[in-house]
């Protein structure tokens, strides 16, 4: 039995938005490696699908194994598809992830956590008070915002089924 550094969470289902129905609007700051800007869902939306990927916060593993996994599968070669991360890390801390991981993508920061409310994908933090971060979660969206992926993390840490996204990209080209 492998003896885990962490302990496993349970989640449960989240209250998140289902394939067919509108992903819900937000606009935030979108960072990418050289400045940010405020950005809503529906200007990236306007130019074709964008997977939205919720994750931890930077510096948390989950993040670092998401990250690593999307730059290395380069899904917006293969596919007409924007992606870009949320979390509840400031902009300054997203550049910062953005350099040190080579990660080609734009991030949405969010450090109240209202957007992965809005989605229905929350996590509050044992121990912190107040504190939440979105549970790791992938939406496929397109032109008119309607959601044609969606998964939510059941447990903490819990990641995406990236065979399936791959799938759903490829359904939805």
């Amino acid at each position: 039995m492998m003896d885990l550094a962490f302990d496993v969470v349970d989640l449960g289902d989240a209250d998140h938005p289902q394939v067919g129905e509108q992903a819900p609007e937000f606009v935030r700051p979108l960072v990418g490696s050289e400045y940010w800007e405020d950005v809503a869902l529906s200007e990236l939306t306007a130019d074709g699908p964008v997977l939205l990927v919720f994750y931890p916060m930077d510096g948390s593993f989950p993040a670092t194994y998401i990250w690593n996994e999307l730059r290395d599968r380069a899904w917006e070669e293969t596919y007409d598809v924007t992606i870009v991360g949320l979390s509840i890390s400031t902009p300054y801390e997203h550049r910062t992830l953005i350099g040190d991981r080579g990660i080609p993508y734009r991030l949405f920061s969010d450090p109240q956590n209202g957007v992965a409310e809005s989605y229905g994908v929350v996590h509050d933090l044992d121990g912190m008070a107040g504190i939440s971060e979105p549970r790791p979660a992938v939406f496929l969206v397109d032109e008119d915002r309607t959601i044609q992926y969606a998964w939510a993390a059941r447990e903490w840490p819990d990641l995406p089924n990236y065979d399936a996204v791959e799938d759903a990209l490829a359904e939805h080209r």
